[in-house]
């Protein structure tokens, strides 16, 4: 009994610092959401619903497919150098979101190198890459971020791979093409699942991306929910829509824990 109510001193001062700091204010924005659920049934809601949702899935796809590649080119087709480039993409989890759409903005900005390669070779009224300002900008930026997160636990599941499966499907007549499906890829899925799901939660919440690149017509919820708040100073729709944001990243977090308890079972078992 003693040390069970020992246990209980020691877990009051954390439990009581969360319930300042999160449980709280996420009360708070619940309870403010009411008054302002009417902003749910809004053509800009549902425009930023829409777009949240379809920046988030075509850059977890771009993700998934360029992470997929990489690694299967890391692991079972080494070039000189290769480490080194996945550890330079690592060092992208690293930086600050804006810093990557800077660097996308200096390259193909409208001022950028690329638009002043084009205005010296064909002149002002030649060709320009305007993409960046565009749901593709964002895509791009999101994917350059987020790629490693799939890229890392795809590379350790190819690593842990037993060579000598390879070696005697390849034995047996198998092709490149029949091991990458029957080998390769199947002990791939849920590395590629758990980093996706990731990828997915963390691009369902960016927010520097899409308001530093100022993409046209691009408003995504948590964009919304800035405009409503700082802007408008409409706080109830603000948590309106804060609420459904924050809904679909805690389905789409037990999504991604959900999977990488998978991950890890089969790395037991």
């Amino acid at each position: 009994m003693r040390k069970r109510g020992a246990g209980l001193g020691l877990a009051g001062p954390p439990a009581l610092v969360l319930g300042l700091t999160l449980a709280y204010p996420l009360a708070l924005i619940l309870g403010t959401a009411r008054r302002g659920a009417g902003v749910l049934a809004s053509g800009a809601f549902l425009a930023a619903l829409l777009h949240t949702v379809a920046i988030a899935l075509a850059a977890t796809a771009g993700a998934m497919s360029l992470a997929l590649v990489f690694a299967l080119v890391l692991a079972f087709a080494p070039f000189p150098g290769g480490r080194a480039c996945a550890r330079v993409a690592e060092t992208t989890i690293a930086l600050p979101s804006f810093l990557i759409a800077l660097a996308l903005t200096f390259a193909y900005g409208s001022a950028g190198v690329v638009n002043g390669a084009l205005a010296a070779l064909f002149g002002p009224g030649g060709p320009r890459v305007d993409f960046l300002y565009s749901a593709w900008g964002v895509i791009l930026a999101e994917i350059t971020i987020y790629m490693p997160f799939v890229l890392r636990p795809l590379l350790a599941t190819f690593d842990a791979i037993d060579r000598a499966q390879i070696e005697i499907a390849a034995g047996l007549g198998a092709g490149a093409g029949v091991i990458l499906r029957r080998v390769i890829l199947p002990a791939a899925v849920p590395a590629l699942l758990a980093g996706g799901s990731l990828c997915l939660l963390l691009t369902l919440n960016e927010f520097g991306v899409v308001l530093f690149i100022g993409a046209k017509g691009v408003i995504t919820l948590p964009v919304l929910v800035y405009d409503k708040a700082i802007q408008e100073f409409d706080y109830p729709a603000a948590c309106a829509i804060a609420s459904v944001n924050i809904g679909l990243a805690l389905a789409l977090f037990a999504t991604y824990r959900l999977l990488l308890g998978r991950l890890a079972h089969d790395a037991v078992h």
